[in-house]
């Protein structure tokens, strides 16, 4: 299923539902966003976005804990599970989802190698987790982690 596909289903998914959806980004600086409001209408079932490239970010806009940035990284189950229920405490969504990896071309390390990414889905109050690693350069990992995100989304929302 192509990208749009996949959001006009979720779409029609969360409006038959009644929910919002709202997204936290790190690696993709955005890019589940902008999938999402590629879509006309989207403002009848998506709430907003947060862009919490930094940690302080994370810290401030969905509090995610210092101790867990500290411990286990910005790019950790821990960190994306908090990030995604900040998502939702933060907002009016039912259904949120959060990432954080590393795309490239710098950063990796023999633990989080260059395509390292975290993804987290918040349902009311449930979270699940998923590290993936996808290849390539810095932009084919952003895209393949936005579409991850937007499928597991749509896994979430049916």
């Amino acid at each position: 299923m192509d990208r749009i596909a996949t959001v006009l289903e979720l779409a029609t998914c969360l409006q038959r539902r009644g929910w919002w959806l709202a997204c936290a980004e790190s690696c993709t600086g955005g890019g589940i966003a902008a999938a999402l409001t590629d879509v006309a209408g989207s403002s009848a079932w998506f709430d907003r976005g947060f862009v919490s490239y930094s940690n302080l970010a994370k810290q401030d806009m969905l509090g995610v804990s210092p101790d867990t940035l500290a411990h286990c990284g910005a790019v950790s189950r821990e960190t994306v599970t908090e990030m995604a229920t900040g998502t939702l405490a933060r907002s009016r969504a039912q259904l949120g989802v959060a990432v954080s990896g590393i795309a490239g071309p710098g950063g990796g390390t023999p633990d989080k190698p260059i395509g390292t990414v975290w993804i987290a889905w918040a349902r009311g109050a449930e979270v699940w987790a998923a590290r993936e690693h996808f290849e390539g350069d810095r932009a084919q990992v952003r895209a393949a982690t936005v579409d991850a995100a937007l499928k597991g989304l749509l896994d979430r929302a049916r």
